[in-house]
């Protein structure tokens, strides 16, 4: 099997109904669907007997989460690519052949990605937009305190695709709404953090990817449109939460690997790394102090968990010694940039960072 693409389904009997023909009509004779179920209890597994029945579908038991569920449903499959797609993701009829062919023509790259727009429902169905989507855009990075953008997205601003990023471009991480992976890299780096559970995991495995002497590029030719919030509201703390805490593990995880990649001595960039992250925690306990002050305790409550599981969640572990430095991290500040230069910051990071 060339493709392995792998669905990880969680009680969206809608989006599986709505977006699987075009799916399905875009696949190749070597490529092959599949739909892990994380327990759901909307009909959809019924739903996929009756309208789908020659998709094969993995059932899990229980939400794993993004993490547990997509590791267990990609350990028993062979193929040369994986391919992690949101169910909420509507596909252009040749999105897959320019990864494909990305990857073959380039050995160096572990993972690559699309170019991510957005998806608006309305009333009779769904309308494609001319916006970048804000899980991924045109690729994304991390500034110098690891709080990510996009090509395209900047904190909650999205700009409309003019063209600007239709080269391939190396970056920091893909969206885990699309994203394909070498299985051997998937393998390699024993697929994604568990303790993750969802949000940011597709950065870590990207980051981690990076630090072993992978590439990862956005490859624009190929074009998908995500919806978004399908399975977390945009405003649930619960998000915010799992944000915050995994924007911690994913420093833990990284950062002073990639010092030492730096060329900075080991034991140099271990204290390096632990006093970025403590400022780093200082930034969010300012950030969850504005959310009390302003009203928003379930948000300020929200940090504090996520401190607390960061705290319980952290391993100190030695990791494996990298490889290389990885590309697309910023040294900058995006979120004070994004109040500076409003909505001129893509005209200020396509000049400054991105170089276009």
């Amino acid at each position: 099997m060339r493709t392995a693409v792998v669905i990880l389904n969680w009680n969206t009997r809608e989006y599986l109904m709505a977006f699987l023909p075009a799916l399905l009509g875009s696949l190749g004779k070597d490529d092959r669907l599949f739909v892990a179920d994380s327990g759901s209890t909307d009909g959809s597994m019924e739903m996929m007997a009756d309208e789908f029945p020659a998709v094969k579908t993995i059932p899990l038991g229980d939400n794993y989460g993004f993490t547990g569920g997509y590791n267990r449903a990609l350990e028993g499959l062979e193929a040369d690519y994986f391919v992690l797609i949101n169910s909420d993701v509507l596909v252009s009829p040749g999105w897959l052949e320019p990864l494909v062919s990305w990857m073959e023509s380039h050995p160096q790259c572990g993972i690559c990605g699309p170019k991510l727009l957005g998806l608006v429902k309305e009333a009779e169905g769904y309308r494609k937009t001319g916006n970048f989507e804000y899980a991924g855009a045109a690729g994304g990075w991390v500034d110098a305190w690891g709080f990510p953008f996009c090509r395209g997205r900047v904190l909650n601003r999205v700009c409309a695709d003019e063209g600007q990023y239709d080269s391939p471009a190396r970056v920091l991480w893909c969206t885990g709404a699309c994203l394909m992976v070498r299985s051997s890299v998937w393998k390699a780096l024993g697929g994604l953090d568990d303790r993750f559970f969802a949000h940011m995991e597709e950065i870590d495995l990207c980051w981690r990817a990076q630090l072993a002497g992978w590439e990862v590029t956005v490859v624009p030719q190929s074009v998908v449109w995500h919806l978004g919030g399908g399975t977390l509201e945009p405003k649930s703390p619960w998000k915010l939460e799992l944000n915050y805490r995994n924007n911690l593990l994913l420093l833990e995880n990284n950062l002073a690997a990639t010092y030492v990649a730096a060329g900075i001595p080991e034991g140099r960039a271990a204290a390096r790394a632990r006093r970025r992250i403590t400022i780093r925690r200082g930034i969010d306990t300012l950030t969850r102090i504005i959310y009390f002050c302003t009203g928003r305790s379930a948000y300020a409550a929200a940090v504090r968990k996520a401190h607390e599981g960061y705290r319980r969640l952290r391993r100190r572990g030695q990791a494996a010694p990298p490889v290389a430095v990885p590309a697309g991290i910023a040294r900058i500040c995006i979120i004070p940039a994004a109040f500076l230069y409003r909505d001129g910051i893509f005209n200020h990071l396509d000049k400054k960072i991105f170089s276009i």
